[in-house]
């Protein structure tokens, strides 16, 4: 299987979660948007362990089965439809989460995130972990 993790998928995954953790090492192929990237480093830099946080995290991008996904001007396209449709539907959601939700549509990888208004969209498929 094919993933790519939400911010609240990777931070589960650091404490521990066994959905998680089951899910991920069971993947051939962890891909990590570079817009979830961003979140979690905005995040360790609210924290007080910035420096740790963060090399852990370039720990986990180093894994061989690991990716980094960039953002390319067919996931700003996919954006634009994404955006569009929720907003003409009166539906919209974070616009990163959109930025997420185009990255998983275009690298074809099932998107973990506990956040439901993922499946809002269609075509993406979202897994959500257990526990």
């Amino acid at each position: 299987m094919r993933i790519l993790l939400d911010t609240n998928a990777y931070s589960g995954w650091k404490r521990g979660n066994a959905g998680l953790l089951g899910i991920v090492r069971e993947s051939e192929h962890v891909l990590v948007s570079s817009v979830v990237i961003g979140e979690l480093l905005f995040g360790f830099r609210l924290g007080s362990r910035y420096q740790h946080n963060a090399r852990e995290l370039r720990e986990f991008l180093d894994r061989p089965c690991v990716s980094a996904l960039p953002v390319t001007a067919i996931t700003a396209e996919r954006f634009g439809r994404i955006a569009a449709a929720l907003r003409r539907r009166g539906t919209p959601i974070p616009t990163n989460d959109v930025w997420i939700a185009a990255q998983a549509l275009e690298s074809g990888a099932d998107l973990v995130s506990s956040d439901r208004h993922f499946d809002l969209i269609d075509g993406v498929a979202r897994v959500e972990p257990e526990g």
